[in-house]
């Protein structure tokens, strides 16, 4: 028996493996051409796109590699069907139910793979691409208003015109206001860096208060500034929702929280990091009911046209109730786990028709 597993579980990974690899051409010729519109921008030639190309593959391999293990599932195991080979393994007393737990341990390693992609590789190269495209184009990370980005800090209100891609603050004023809302004082400074990994460093600074004397200013060359933010809060400028770790989008989900800031989005994102890991073992039980067919019930090409409908589905589905979730303020564990169990009973249910024919 553990023969027939380990012969199983090398025919879906090798198959897996193919899928995997074809889609991530796919993938990076379709980087290609988008990046081709940015040619020759500054210093942005053929050599730059390469690395931003290479730089995107983590972040592509956490999204395509559910879609992969369900095409390759039902390719692997369409094949052994087709060959009598799966006939045999069930005459030697392999369960459908047993390979139901195969592939679910197989799709827990991956699922592994994929967490520490998610949490550790794809954040760090997706920033990373955008912030060597941004230095290579000469262009700042953003400028969302015309007055620049506006963050609030506690009572304090950031205006910053210019975020670089060193993560250099230009343009920095900071508006303090009392308990009682009134403007108590206005800093000033041409730029700030992040230094020490604990604060900035204002640069040409003007600090202006408001008090009953009147108006003082007071003018210095350098001074520290703690603040809530920090580069982890700017990454999110760079990298969307659903490519953060975990650790960011839960520090920005607290910073929005405790300034009053609606934060359902990235509690999504949060969520779904959350639920990612059950994702693959589901895919791959849902290939089950479509590959155990007979032999004459259909070719390969179109048990694997049905997955990629499958995996699209449920791509939509996600979707689709994530934007319902975010217009309706639904809750958000019950958004990004509805279409999971959905699918799970979809899976089990079709595995418990083909065991009973």
């Amino acid at each position: 028996m553990n023969l027939l597993a380990r012969y199983l579980s090398g025919q879906v990974l090798v198959a897996s493996g193919f899928v995997l690899l074809a889609l991530m051409v796919l993938f990076a010729f379709f980087d290609v051409l988008q990046e081709l519109g940015s040619l020759g921008r500054n210093n942005y030639g053929l050599g730059q796109v390469v690395i931003v190309v290479l730089l995107n593959i983590p972040g592509h391999l956490y999204e395509i590699l559910p879609v992969a293990a369900l095409i390759g599932t039902l390719f692997a195991l369409s094949r052994l069907v087709g060959n009598s080979e799966y006939a045999v393994m069930r005459v030697s007393g392999l369960s459908n139910w047993r390979v139901a737990g195969i592939f679910t341990v197989i799709g827990i390693v991956l699922s592994m793979l994929v967490l520490v992609l998610g949490e550790y590789v794809a954040p760090w190269s997706e920033q990373a691409a955008q912030r060597y495209k941004l230095s290579a184009t000469r262009s700042v990370v953003a400028q969302q208003f015309r007055s620049g980005l506006w963050v609030k800090d506690g009572n304090s209100f950031i205006n910053v015109r210019e975020v670089m891609p060193d993560n250099t603050l230009r343009g920095v004023e900071i508006y303090g206001f009392n308990a009682e809302g009134r403007l108590d004082w206005i800093r000033a400074a041409d730029q700030a860096r992040w230094k020490n990994g604990q604060s900035w460093e204002l640069q040409q600074v003007v600090e202006t208060r408001f008090d009953a004397d009147g108006i003082r200013a007071d003018r210095r060359e350098r001074q520290n500034w703690q603040s809530v933010l920090t580069p982890d809060i700017l990454s999110v400028l760079l990298v969307a929702p659903e490519k953060m770790s975990a650790r960011t989008l839960w520090r920005y989900v607290a910073h929005l929280k405790e300034n009053g800031q609606t934060a359902t989005r990235y509690e999504f994102a949060l969520w779904s990091k959350f639920i990612s890991p059950f994702v693959i073992p589901i895919m791959m039980l849902i290939a089950m009911p479509f590959a155990i067919q007979r032999p004459r019930s259909g070719g390969t090409s179109s048990k694997i046209f049905i997955g990629i409908l499958v995996g699209l589905g449920f791509h939509l589905l996600s979707r689709l109730f994530g934007h319902l979730g975010l217009l309706n303020n639904w809750p958000v564990i019950l958004v990004s786990g509805l279409p999971l169990l959905i699918f799970l009973t979809v899976a089990l249910m079709g595995i418990r028709w083909v065991d009973r024919r």
